[in-house]
């Protein structure tokens, strides 16, 4: 296969806003290669990682490739959808019944696909929001302090600790056991979302460490900060979002979902299209500028895309993003949204880009445990020219 000519001028010093739609163009004039994208297309539609839903590739500001690929989700989980299990605890019909094909992974027949774990990304983005206008408190502040703390259980001097920061990385302390499958019923975050008050069911959880220090992923920390919000701004989370972050950007569409408490299910709840949740990373991408407005400060992007804690030599957590170094330099690192099912919007700094996948791998497979952040990320890396180029 022959490469590109590295001579297509970059642009990413401009600035193009999709909030009216993105503009679509060819690999190579964003200096791509088409016949990488095209494979990595057709081996999702062959079904070669899994049930892949879509794809989504953005250069400087512009689409560069986009597909779909359609599955029959009533057939494949008819089962599965009638039998109770971790992933099925409540109601059968309803919106936490994760094998049916009204609910996941598309809303309702439309093309709202379902983003899980995502949604954590974009409730810190919603909390960063609310920070740069000064309408959201210190992230030092204690959690307890938005409780009646004569109602928690549990409560000892780790928990006194724990602030909002620990909870927007992963670093709150309780003894919480997500690592676990979640069809398996000692899974922590099924077990709540069987529940009736998800925030109870959290806060009154035991803690095992001292805030800060241990990484323990931990979905019901982040159903607390959809709680906090409500509590220190007066304001739904959602509505807030839609006004002060989702509208500037030109996102309509959306569904978002809700605990049997009320409130919105922040840890997984959230439903877009490809090309909006694109838009959502693209804002950070332009260090939180939109048009000629400041929708979040460079300083909380630069927070959130920083290593708060690190676990192994090539990954870090921020506020809510994933962060994987692809190489041994500074720049070479990505930084992601992870939600169940193989949702990962990734956005590549030192090339301008962001990618949206998504996928409905439930249970995992030979073809699904290749579907990961770090292999889309080197995919996607190998149908770049200057990439190439730098390797030679």
């Amino acid at each position: 296969m022959m490469l590109l000519s590295l001579s297509v001028i970059s642009a990413s010093s401009q600035d193009i806003w999709p909030t009216q739609g993105w503009v679509k163009t060819s690999p190579d004039k964003l200096n791509l290669i088409a016949d990488s994208l095209i494979a990595l297309d057709h081996d999702f539609a062959n079904g070669k990682y899994g049930h892949v839903d879509g794809m989504l590739i953005i250069r400087h500001g512009q689409i560069a490739y986009e597909a779909s690929y359609s599955h029959n989700y009533a057939e494949l989980y008819k089962q599965e959808a009638i039998e109770k299990s971790g992933l099925n605890a409540t109601d059968p019909t309803g919106p936490y019944n994760y094998f049916s094909s009204w609910w996941h992974p598309f809303y309702h027949g439309s093309k709202l696909h379902t983003l899980q774990s995502v949604s954590k990304t974009i409730t810190s983005m919603i909390i960063g929001v609310a920070v740069t206008r000064n309408e959201f408190p210190d992230l030092d502040t204690p959690v307890l302090s938005f409780f009646d703390t004569t109602t928690v259980k549990n409560i000892d001097a780790r928990k006194r600790k724990m602030t909002i920061r620990h909870l927007l990385t992963m670093t709150a302390g309780f003894d919480w056991h997500e690592n676990l499958p979640y069809s398996d019923p000692n899974n922590s975050c099924s077990n709540m979302e069987a529940s009736f008050d998800w925030v109870k069911f959290t806060i009154d959880h035991p803690m095992s460490d001292d805030p800060g220090k241990v990484f323990n992923y931990n979905s019901g920390a982040t159903e607390l900060l959809a709680y906090i919000f409500r509590v220190a701004t007066g304001r739904d989370i959602e509505e807030y979002a839609v006004k002060h972050l989702f509208e500037p950007l030109g996102i309509n569409n959306h569904f978002w979902k809700r605990t049997p408490f009320g409130l919105v299910d922040s840890e997984g709840g959230v439903y877009l299209e490809k090309s909006d949740v694109a838009k959502l990373f693209y804002l950070f991408l332009k260090n939180g500028k939109w048009e000629n407005q400041q929708i979040i400060s460079a300083d909380w992007v630069r927070q959130s895309v920083s290593p708060f804690i690190k676990f192994g030599p090539n990954r870090g957590y921020g506020y809510k993003w994933w962060l994987s170094s692809y190489g041994n330099k500074p720049a070479e690192v990505t930084w992601g949204g992870n939600g169940f099912g193989g949702q990962f919007p990734i956005v590549i700094p030192e090339y301008d880009m962001v990618v949206v996948f998504n996928a409905w791998n439930v249970f995992p497979s030979a073809q699904s445990r290749n579907y990961n952040p770090n292999f889309l990320t080197q995919k996607v890396l190998n149908a770049i020219v200057e990439y190439h180029e730098k390797k030679k």
